[in-house]
């Protein structure tokens, strides 16, 4: 079951909402917001047991620059303003705003499991041949909240609090 948009604001379960997304949330959930921009500079590795993801680097965030041009092509990490709190008995579906996909422009995104805690960080791709004008703060995805029914065990991993790179070869937990 979908849980609406005044029980996820009572329940705490995502903070730092725009002033539009807290009083007049669109749809049956939450419209959130690029704050950072990284790109990648080098390889990365995933094993059964290991991984590395490619060293990062910051070449936009909100409170420096106001835009960001995403060349034809490129592919670069980005991560949202706000924070979700879930609970072991929720679960955070992100889907990109269609303008992006109107624009040619492709949003990696994923399921956050029950138990995490942090910022979340997307992928962003330039799918077209022209550049993409993306202003900092500007809302990339909606963000909807499920209850899980039954048994859940809470995230774990090493991704918690919104980190972006492994910054260096780890195990998996």
């Amino acid at each position: 079951m979908i849980i609406g948009t005044d029980v996820v604001k009572k329940l705490g379960l995502i903070e730092n909402l725009s002033e539009r997304e807290e009083k007049n949330p669109e749809g049956a959930g939450f419209d959130i917001r690029i704050g950072e921009v990284f790109t990648t500079k080098s390889y990365g590795y995933l094993g059964i047991e290991d991984r590395k993801t490619p060293d990062i680097e910051l070449i936009a965030s909100y409170d420096k620059n106001k835009e960001y041009y995403l060349k034809p092509g490129e592919y670069v990490l980005v991560k949202t303003m706000e924070k979700l709190n879930l609970p072991e008995n929720v679960v955070a579906l992100t889907f990109p705003r269609s303008t992006l996909q109107r624009c040619g422009v492709l949003l990696l995104a994923t399921q956050s499991s029950p138990g995490y805690s942090g910022e979340l960080v997307f992928g962003l791709k330039n799918l077209g041949d022209k550049n993409f004008k993306l202003e900092l703060g500007s809302r990339i995805a909606h963000v909807i909240f499920f209850e899980v029914k039954g048994k859940t065990t809470k995230y774990k991993g090493q991704w918690q609090g919104g980190r972006v790179s492994t910054n260096g070869n780890e195990k998996q937990i």
